[in-house]
Parts: C-alpha cells; sequence; structure tokens
C-alpha cells in the first residue's frame, strides 16, 4: 500500500511581484511544502527581489470571499487555512507591509523602487477605484489626466494595469 503524503505536502503557487512580474515557487524547483514556514517563502522572495532591508514588506493572500490576509512568517503553509483553502495553485502579492517613517532614510534603491511600485498602485486605484468590466468601458482612462500631455498608448497602458490590479 502506498503513501500519498507526498503529493498532500506538494506546493505550487505564483508570487505577484509590485513591477508585475511573476516569480514561481514549487516543491519540485524550490524545495517548498506546506510544511513550509512562512519566513522561508518570504526569505526566497526577497533574495529573488535582491531585498535587503525586509522589514517593511510581506506577502499577502486571499480567501475565497477576497478577504485579504498577510503571510505570518512563524506559520507554515499549511497553517495559513484561507491559503490552502484556495488552490492549488496558491496566488501570493508581495507589497509594502509597513511604510517608512522617513523615506529619505531608506539606504537601498531597491528599497525605495519598491515603494514607488506601491504608491503607483494605491494611487491608481484611488483614482479609478476597482476594475468593473461594466463600469469601466472602452477609454474610461481617457476621463482622468495623470500627466500633462497624456497620450493614448499611455491611457491604454493605464487601463490594462488597473486590470491587473488585484
Amino acid at each position: 500500500m502506498g503513501c500519498f503524503c507526498t503529493t498532500q505536502e506538494e506546493f505550487y503557487c505564483e508570487v505577484l511581484l509590485l513591477d508585475e512580474t511573476k516569480l514561481t515557487l514549487t516543491t519540485q524547483q524550490q524545495g517548498i511544502k506546506k510544511s513550509t514556514k512562512g519566513s522561508v517563502v518570504l526569505d526566497y522572495v526577497f533574495r529573488n527581489v535582491n531585498l535587503m532591508e525586509t522589514e517593511y514588506f510581506g506577502l499577502r493572500y486571499c480567501d475565497r470571499s477576497h478577504q485579504t490576509y498577510w503571510l505570518d512568517p512563524m506559520k507554515t503553509l499549511a497553517e495559513h487555512k484561507d491559503l490552502i483553502n484556495t488552490g492549488p495553485p496558491y496566488t501570493l502579492y508581495f507589497g509594502v507591509k509597513f511604510y517608512a517613517e522617513d523615506p529619505c532614510k531608506l539606504k537601498e534603491e531597491i528599497t525605495r523602487y519598491q515603494f514607488f511600485l506601491q504608491v503607483k498602485q494605491e494611487v491608481l486605484q484611488a483614482e479609478l477605484g476597482d476594475y468593473d468590466p461594466f463600469k469601466h468601458t472602452a477609454n474610461y482612462v481617457s476621463e482622468y489626466r495623470f500627466v500633462p500631455d497624456q497620450k493614448e498608448d499611455l491611457e491604454e497602458a493605464i487601463e490594462q494595469f488597473h486590470k491587473a490590479l488585484m
């Protein structure tokens, strides 16, 4: 009789980064399993982004009712029941968890860049709201002025970015 424990331990996850790229984490490639601590997953993402000032960042996930949670570094992935119930595959979102009191004191350029990407997303979300295909019809971005002499190709890029926001 075979044991099926190994298949229950397997993990496949996509981490959506702030620059809109995806990082795939699997049992086969990185050795990440459901019994892996959140801190190990965070460390892997931090290394991939080349981030040294890690205390400001975290990984979020959504449950089936779209409630957002932060991945707890002290818990295993399996202990995040709201995450495990959504997949596989699983989706995590890399983002700023805590803002620096004084951004000028950030040491690394990559940290400032990640903060910029997060703020850019939040401003767009605040201005346009959640994407709704019924409300946001073709060329809806042209109603807003984000930059002087706003061109159509920029508006199309903003629309695509807005659609991709969580």
